[in-house]
């Protein structure tokens, strides 16, 4: 199993930034997935889920209606899309298999709002 975050960086309050993973090792088509991130000094917060079918998307209630999560099975690649980013959204990204919490993660991708 193999999962590679990018996209991450550092963008201004009210800036966007897409985040990707890029997924191997595992029949990623037909498996659920999701994003999840850690502040620092803070636990592992769910942020987001995908079906295999890409047709359920629930989110965390401070990031619907900003973040889009949304996934390529042709490519095994799943995207995060956040627009309207606060500081508070500030964390490492992971993405995971299944709920990201206690499944495999990749190694994450640093996201710093601030101006």
């Amino acid at each position: 199993v193999q999962l590679v975050e990018s996209g991450g960086g550092l963008v201004q309050p009210g800036g966007s930034l897409r985040l990707s993973c890029a997924a191997s090792g595992f029949p990623f088509s037909t498996t659920y997935m999701s994003w999840v991130r850690q502040a620092p000094g803070l636990g592992l917060e769910w942020v987001s889920s995908i079906t295999s079918d890409g047709r359920t998307t629930p989110y965390r209630a401070s990031v619907k209606g900003r973040f889009t999560i949304s996934r390529d099975n042709a490519k095994n690649t799943m995207y995060l899309q956040m627009n309207s980013l606060k500081s508070e959204d500030t964390a490492l990204y992971y993405c995971a298999i299944g709920t990201g919490i206690n499944t495999p993660r990749g190694q994450g991708t640093q996201v710093t709002v601030s101006s």
